[in-house]
């Protein structure tokens, strides 16, 4: 059965190249971005491991932990890793899972057969800290990932937890947000005092709270 967004992921324990790897044990309490690479010296994903180096102090602002995977073996990993410092101007600095037997692959289905036998998919997999499945991307091979654009799904994932809203269209942090039609407009008195700007009975906008 494929994973559906609020099923709570599996546990496994896998090489990496930080070592053996349980990991409920290395998620913790955290948020977590999984996403995962055909295979170890691939173009695009040597772009895509760099961008996320570089992010990686962003996703820490969020309380999100972040782990790469591959199906190549750690050494196979190891020196990949020094193609990517080279290319890309940063180092590795987050585990990258050596999925050698393709266990986690075939557990989160990472291999889609119509694609490729063997190689995963590139997918991203946001898992909240009860290590439930939050949000899902499936690119093809060819596409690079936007990692702006799951940096801005965490916000609103993080918002709408927390808050009775949802966030509109190519919204961004800051921005207004929508009030959730379950909240009655004397419901939203007591929770958005500040007032919002009703577009429609169901599209009410407000500023973003918090």
């Amino acid at each position: 059965m494929a994973l559906q967004l609020g099923d709570v992921v599996p546990d496994f324990t896998q090489d990496s190249t930080e070592g053996p790897l349980h990991f409920y044990d290395w998620v913790g309490d955290s948020w977590v971005v999984l996403f995962s690479h055909p295979k170890d010296f691939t173009p695009v994903c040597t772009t895509e491991l760099g961008a996320v180096a570089k992010l990686k102090p962003e996703f820490a602002k969020r309380g999100v932990k972040v782990i790469g995977l591959s199906v190549d073996a750690s050494d196979s990993h190891g020196k990949w890793s020094k193609d990517i410092e080279e290319t890309q101007g940063a180092a590795l600095n987050f585990p990258l899972i050596a999925d050698h037997d393709r266990k986690v692959a075939n557990l989160y289905g990472m291999i889609h057969p119509n694609a490729s036998d063997t190689m995963t998919v590139r997918s991203v997999f946001i898992i909240d800290a009860n290590k439930k499945l939050r949000l899902t991307l499936t690119y093809p091979a060819a596409t690079g990932r936007n990692f702006d654009e799951i940096l801005r799904t965490i916000d609103s994932l993080h918002l709408t937890d927390k808050y009775k809203v949802a966030t509109p269209v190519n919204w961004k942090h800051g921005e207004d947000v929508i009030i959730v039609p379950s909240v009655s407009n004397e419901q939203a008195k007591d929770l958005f005092p500040g007032g919002w700007t009703e577009h429609k009975p169901y599209l009410r906008t407000v500023k973003q709270p918090g």
